[in-house]
């Protein structure tokens, strides 16, 4: 084939690789609309049909642990059927559904089993999804690709809580707001059929794999697992964040919402400049993004107003961090064939981790406050540790060996 010709074919390529990440990225961002409108109320929510701040966190913790250790089981399927949309195409159906049926609930008991439903069908859909986004970004750096996708995503985690607030400040009730949630759960299934008619077979994006360095998980990517499930175990919930300035009354209950969705535009825009600095720094720039963002726990919970929506910022440049980079970065750490089963290991931890955190920063909060911040500090700190020793193991693998 003449070079001009491999040339042409590799721009169609890349614009179809583009045209994909761009239609995933609209489906994420009217599914994050949804849910995340309702994550920035479930709080407060859970609150005002009489729940404890523990039954909040266990909540908020069992939902993250049901959601993540079941992308193993999602994860392992996915490789072995190899019937990623279909899996996809599950959990938005489930996770769609149970967001408006929140305005349903009556109880916390019956809200608490919504809210763990919605991050069941996130589970079943992420690990086949983002293995497809991987196939697609081999072409345009797998750090960006993530943090296109991711910027989207974010930007109805934006929209959503915007419309929730607007919803409440109007005068509706918690349940007004669930139910009207209901048109972009819609909009999102229409647009994720298109997107399965247009690209069915995404992996025929994927270019040419580069080496990996060890047949099956290496060392760098336990050490990477050991420091997320850190990062996770020290990261309340943004429904202990509302949870509390519900109670403390530090922020008015429709600037709850206002709160989540600057937190969710801070997440968008780094997302974009995290995914460029890894594409071209590596690993090592989780190292201070990681720094910056522990600072948001002392800022919340022992703040006043101020402090308080300069933590939420730091906490959502910190989701950022986990919904783009660490993904990204996974794919970089395994075989394709094992894509699938790395993100399900990879999700199933962090979740187990986040479960616990979670669980054990509701407790604190009902008895101290001050231990809460202590506990989440102390665990991010930890995690850099094991981040700088995978920046370590990044420039070793990088390094040429000798003849």
């Amino acid at each position: 084939m003449k070079p001009s010709q491999e040339g042409s074919r590799s721009r169609a390529a890349e614009r179809a690789a583009l045209h994909f990440v761009l239609l995933f990225g609209v489906v994420s961002l009217f599914a994050d609309l949804t849910y995340e409108g309702a994550r920035s109320i479930t709080g407060p929510y859970l609150a005002s049909l009489g729940a404890s701040a523990t039954v909040v966190g266990v909540v908020a913790g069992l939902g993250e642990l049901v959601g993540y250790s079941l992308r193993l089981v999602s994860g392992r399927l996915s490789d072995r059927t190899g019937r990623y949309w279909p899996i996809t195409l599950l959990g938005y159906a489930v996770q769609m559904a149970s967001v408006p049926l929140l305005g349903l609930a009556g109880r916390w008991e019956t809200a608490g089993v919504l809210i763990i439903g919605e991050r069941t069908g996130k589970a079943i859909r992420n690990p086949p999804r983002d293995v497809m986004l991987a196939q697609a970004t081999t072409h345009m750096g797998r750090g960006w690709g993530f943090g296109v996708h991711e910027a989207l995503d974010q930007l109805g985690a934006l929209a959503g809580p915007l419309l929730v607030a607007a919803v409440l400040r109007g005068g509706a009730r918690y349940e007004t707001a669930f139910l009207l949630l209901l048109a972009p759960a819609l909009l999102t299934l229409g647009l994720l059929g298109v997107t399965r008619v247009l690209y069915p077979h995404p992996e025929t994006l994927e270019a040419s794999p580069p080496p990996i360095e060890a047949a099956g998980f290496s060392r760098r990517f336990w050490l990477y697992l050991a420091g997320a499930a850190l990062v996770a175990a020290g990261f309340a919930d943004f429904s202990l964040l509302g949870y509390h300035f519900e109670i403390t009354g530090t922020v008015p209950d429709s600037g709850i919402p206002l709160l989540y969705a600057l937190a969710m535009a801070a997440g968008a825009l780094g997302s974009l400049a995290f995914g460029r600095m890894l594409d071209r720094h590596g690993l090592g720039v989780l190292i201070p993004l990681t720094a910056a963002a522990l600072l948001f726990a002392p800022l919340v919970f022992l703040g006043g107003a101020v402090a308080a929506g300069a933590g939420t910022i730091l906490w959502g440049l910190g989701m950022g961090v986990h919904e783009s980079l660490m993904p990204a970065a996974v794919a970089t750490m395994v075989l394709p064939q094992r894509r699938g089963s790395a993100y399900g290991l990879f999700n199933a931890v962090y979740g187990v981790a986040w479960f616990v955190g979670s669980a054990l920063m509701g407790v604190l909060y009902d008895r101290s406050v001050v231990g809460l911040v202590i506990f989440s500090v102390a665990l991010e700190c930890t995690a850099l540790v094991f981040f700088v020793l995978v920046e370590r193991e990044s420039r070793l693998s990088d390094r040429p060996h000798p003849l």
